[in-house]
């Protein structure tokens, strides 16, 4: 009689550890759903934000987080000097541009030579 009942104990706890395993399989989907909504799209916008800090040059034009618009005047290692009106130019820290609005565009030989033969 004590055999038959140790036997029963045992297939009890196996079918206990199957359900252990199926109640954790919401929240291991939860997980998966929520890292390509939400942590996947975010890694994403901030691997192009750095990239697009990075390819920063002198003339492009930029809007700043905090919603100044102006032309890169200089580039540095960690900031950059923006000129936001003529003469007027402040200094802001790469990770502030939040858009590149335009690049500049390369001179044409037409508009230079005619400068010169003035």
């Amino acid at each position: 009689m004590l055999i038959s009942e140790a036997w029963a104990q045992a297939a009890g706890q196996a079918a206990s550890g199957t359900d252990m395993l199926m109640s954790f399989v919401p929240f291991i989907l939860i997980f998966v759903v929520m890292w390509f909504l939400l942590i996947r799209p975010q890694q994403k916008k901030a691997k192009e934000h750095r990239a697009m800090v990075a390819a920063l040059k002198r003339g492009d034009r930029v809007v700043t987080s905090g919603g100044i618009h102006g032309q890169v005047s200089h580039v540095a290692d960690d900031h950059l000097m923006v000129e936001v009106a003529d003469g007027v130019k402040i200094k802001v820290v790469r990770d502030a541009v939040s858009a590149v609005t335009g690049k500049p565009e390369p001179a044409k030989k037409e508009d230079s030579k005619g400068a010169n033969d003035r």
